[in-house]
């Protein structure tokens, strides 16, 4: 019963964000106009801005919150590790800095994107759970972390020597590294779908397996699971997501973070429990800053990366400043 309650209390609180998202924006569009719309009325002007410009911007938020939160909780699971996130690991800067390299070369097409999106995030996913091998760092959580830190600045860095080979490629790189779902289209949001879906398909044949390996790989194979197997469909299904959120909407650090972070605060350590309650979750944080990015500097806009750093840095301390940092 109180699990029940969990879940219609986040996906309330997600209904009521996806509302805001649609009635307020950084434009001269007032409340009342943009009611009229969603009730089936309005100017032809004011259903221009709900539905071509707010309402794609809103199902991208989504998409992007459900897999990044969904691929924070599967990466903290399998490194056991309550720090692991795909913008402090350098998953998520292995893929800017593939789509970066995609760009200078004049890579334009969506679909283009986000396959080289994914392939970076894959190669940042082996780098993870390669560090997860070296004695020491994978045991210790904030060591993890800097290793992360480490491998996210020079990818950082060589994606800032891309910008200064191409002014042409370095303008929209600068635009898209900062993080916006801004004049995203339904045709970027449909080129990633096929790859979402068939993440999402591995990681419900991943689910039950990932809860056993969380228990030690002895528990795992004497259930008669293959922990190697395992690590491999966890790693494809990050990358699938990573690369395609990233794609949509830029290298967003700490959602990663944050979501599964108040999943288990809410519904407990479960794996299972975690992914349902990241599905409400991840896609409100996400909606939500971005609403905020619209208001806080209207008429302009703030970068949807910052709202989720400013949202993600205490929760990160709070962790960090814990007497003990768990594994899980």
């Amino acid at each position: 019963m109180k699990a029940n309650r969990h879940y219609i209390v986040t996906w309330a609180l997600f209904l009521l964000v996806c509302l805001a998202s649609l009635l307020f924006g950084a434009g001269t569009l007032e409340i009342k106009q943009a009611f009229s719309v969603l009730a089936g009325q309005g100017t032809e002007e004011a259903r221009f801005v709900v539905m071509e410009l707010r309402l794609p911007r809103l199902a991208i938020g989504t998409v992007t919150g459900l897999a990044l939160g969904i691929a924070g909780a599967l990466l903290q699971t399998l490194t056991r590790n309550p720090l692991a996130e795909p913008g402090l690991l350098g998953v998520s800067a292995g893929s800017a800095f593939a789509v970066s390299l995609a760009i200078l070369f004049g890579a334009s097409t969506a679909t283009l994107t986000t396959l080289v999106s994914q392939a970076g995030a894959l190669a940042g996913c082996a780098l993870v759970i390669a560090a997860t091998r070296i004695q020491g760092v994978g045991q210790d959580p904030v060591r993890l972390v800097l290793a992360g830190a480490t491998l996210t600045a020079l990818l950082l860095s060589l994606t800032s020597l891309l910008m200064l080979m191409d002014q042409r490629a370095a303008d929209e790189i600068r635009f898209w590294i900062t993080g916006s779902i801004a004049g995203k289209s339904w045709d970027q949001l449909t080129a990633t779908l096929p790859t979402m879906l068939l993440a999402g398909a591995i990681v419900f044949g991943a689910v039950k397996p990932l809860a056993s390996l969380a228990l030690g790989e002895r528990v795992a194979m004497g259930l008669g699971h293959h922990p190697g197997l395992i690590r491999l469909m966890v790693i494809i299904a990050v990358a699938l997501l990573v690369g395609g959120a990233t794609a949509l909407a830029g290298p967003l650090v700490f959602v990663g973070l944050v979501v599964p972070f108040v999943a288990r605060a809410v519904g407990g350590a479960d794996i299972r429990k975690t992914l349902w309650l990241c599905l409400p979750i991840g896609p409100t944080i996400i909606v939500a800053a971005d609403t905020l990015s619209r208001l806080l500097v209207a008429p302009s806009e703030m970068p949807l990366g910052v709202i989720t750093a400013l949202i993600g840095a205490p929760v990160l301390m709070v962790i960090i400043r814990a007497r003990r940092i768990p594994t899980l």
